[in-house]
C-alpha cells in the first residue's frame, strides 16, 4: 500500500494480517465459482474472517471486534476490495449492521446478534432498498404494525446482498404512515424464519455469487425487543449508517481499481509492439500514470475522511466528506478498471485475465449504497450550508475586484 507511511506500525501490522488472509486463505476457485453462480453465498469464507477476528473491527472487543477505528478498517477493506465487489460486501455486512447493533441495540441485541456476527458464526444482511423506492429511503411500504408488545411485518425489500445466507436482516419499516416521512420509520432485527421468504432473482451483470435477493414478509412477528433505537426513531439511523455504507463501498472500491491497475501494468511491461514493450508508449504510460494518480488522490480522500469521522467532525461535515469519498473513490475505480483493459486491448476483454471481472463488478459500485448521483445532492447541500458559516468569518473575495463597488452592475434578478 503506497500510504502506508500514513500508518502507525498496529495499523500495518492489520493490514498485513489482511494481505496475509487475502492471499492464503481465499481460493481462486471460490472466486470463479461465485462469478458463475456456481457458489452462492460462500459461508466459509465468512466463518474464516469471523476465526482470524478481522470482522467488525471497530467494535468493542466483548462483542467480538478489536476496538479500532475508520483508518484500520480502511486499510483491511482495501486488501479485501481487491478480491472483487461480492467478497468486499460480505466482508462489509457485519460492519454495516454491526453500526446499528452497537449504537441503537440493547445489550440483548449485541450479546444474541452482533457478537455472533463478529465471530462468523452467524449472517447477516441489510433490507432496505424497495422495489418502488429504489433511492428513495422514506417512501417505504413496507409496514410494521403495533401487535401488543411486538410488530406484525409485511412487505418486501430487493437487491439485499447477502439474502441467501443470512440468518437475519435489519429491516426498515413503516410504524406510523401517517406521521411525517422522517418521524415515520422503525428499524427492526428480524430472524429468518416463518414468514420470511427468499427468492434469489437476479441474474447479476457482475457482483455474483453474494446470495443477493429478494426478501418478502408476510405476516412476520417481530417481539419489540428486536427494535433498533426507538419507535418511528428510524431516521437517526438512517443517517449514521450513511457511514459504514459509503465508507465500504469506497474502501473497497480502491482495492478493486488497484487489482486493475496492477494487473495491467505487469502485462505492459511484457506484451511487446513494434520491438518495444508497451509501457514505452505513452499511450500506455500515460494511461498508467492518470490512473495511480486518480488513485492515489481517492485513497487520500477516503483515509483523511476515515481520519476525519475517527476524529468526531460535525454530522454535516461527515455526511459531506462520506459522499465525497463513496463517489470518488467509485467513479475513480470505474476509470481505472476501463483504462486497465484498454492498455491491455483485446486480451482484456476475455476471461484469460480477471480485469473484464473486475469491470463488471466496479460497474455496481457507483449504483449501490446511494447513487454517486445522490452523493452530489448531499455533497452540494452540505456545501452550501457551510458556505454561509464560512463565508461570514474569512475575507470579502468578492470586493477583490476594480469595479466591486459598482452595486448597479450585480444584477441578480
Amino acid at each position: 500500500m503506497m500510504f502506508d507511511f500514513l500508518l502507525t506500525s498496529a495499523q500495518k501490522e492489520l493490514q498485513n494480517e489482511a494481505i496475509a488472509f487475502v492471499k492464503d486463505k481465499v481460493p481462486k476457485r471460490l472466486i470463479l465459482d461465485m462469478d458463475a453462480e456456481k457458489v452462492v453465498y460462500p459461508v466459509e469464507y465468512i466463518k474464516d474472517l469471523g476465526e482470524a477476528n478481522l470482522l467488525g473491527l471497530r467494535f468493542a472487543p466483548e462483542y467480538g471486534g478489536r476496538g479500532l477505528n475508520w483508518v484500520d478498517e480502511v486499510g483491511v477493506l482495501e486488501e479485501i476490495g481487491i478480491l472483487g465487489t461480492s467478497l468486499a460486501c460480505l466482508y462489509s455486512l457485519p460492519s454495516i449492521v454491526g453500526e446499528a447493533l452497537a449504537r441503537f441495540g440493547s445489550e440483548d441485541l449485541k450479546q444474541r446478534y452482533l457478537k455472533p456476527t463478529l465471530e462468523g458464526k452467524i449472517y447477516t444482511a441489510e433490507a432496505l432498498t424497495e422495489p418502488r423506492g429504489g433511492s428513495d429511503f422514506f417512501g417505504a411500504t413496507t409496514v410494521a404494525v403495533r401487535d401488543g408488545d411486538d410488530f406484525i411485518l409485511n412487505g418486501q425489500k430487493r437487491f439485499v446482498v447477502g439474502a441467501e445466507g443470512a440468518d437475519y436482516f435489519m429491516v426498515y419499516a413503516k410504524t406510523n404512515p401517517e406521521g411525517k416521512s422522517h418521524e415515520s420509520m422503525s428499524a427492526f432485527i428480524v430472524d429468518r424464519g416463518p414468514g420470511v421468504e427468499v427468492g434469489h432473482v437476479y441474474g447479476l451483470m457482475g457482483t455474483r455469487g453474494g446470495g443477493a435477493g429478494r426478501v418478502v414478509f408476510k405476516d412476520v412477528r417481530i417481539p419489540r425487543q428486536n427494535l433498533l433505537g426507538t419507535e418511528n426513531g428510524a431516521a437517526e439511523i438512517f443517517y449514521q449508517m450513511m457511514i459504514p455504507e459509503r465508507m465500504t463501498s469506497a474502501a473497497g472500491a480502491l482495492g478493486m481499481a488497484r487489482a486493475a491497475l496492477e494487473v495491467a501494468s505487469v502485462y505492459s511491461t511484457k506484451r511487446k509492439a513494434f520491438n518495444h514493450t508497451i509501457k514505452d508508449f505513452q499511450a500506455v504510460s500515460f494511461k498508467v500514470a492518470d490512473s495511480i494518480t486518480r488513485l492515489d488522490a481517492a485513497r487520500a480522500l477516503v483515509y483523511t475522511t476515515a481520519r476525519a469521522i475517527d476524529s468526531g467532525v460535525p454530522a454535516a461535515q461527515g455526511r459531506r466528506l462520506v459522499s465525497e469519498a463513496k463517489k470518488f473513490a467509485t467513479s475513480t475505480a470505474w476509470a481505472v478498471v476501463n483504462d486497465a483493459m484498454q492498455i491491455m486491448g483485446g486480451i482484456g476483454y476475455t476471461n484469460v485475465f480477471p480485469v473484464e471481472r473486475l469491470l463488471r463488478d466496479t460497474r455496481l459500485i457507483m449504483i449501490w449504497t446511494g447513487t454517486n448521483e445522490v452523493m452530489d445532492l448531499i455533497i452540494q447541500h452540505e456545501y452550501y450550508k457551510e458556505l454561509k458559516t464560512q463565508m461570514s468569518n474569512h475575507r470579502a473575495i468578492e470586493e477583490d475586484a476594480e469595479n466591486a463597488h459598482l452595486m448597479e452592475e450585480k444584477v441578480y434578478e
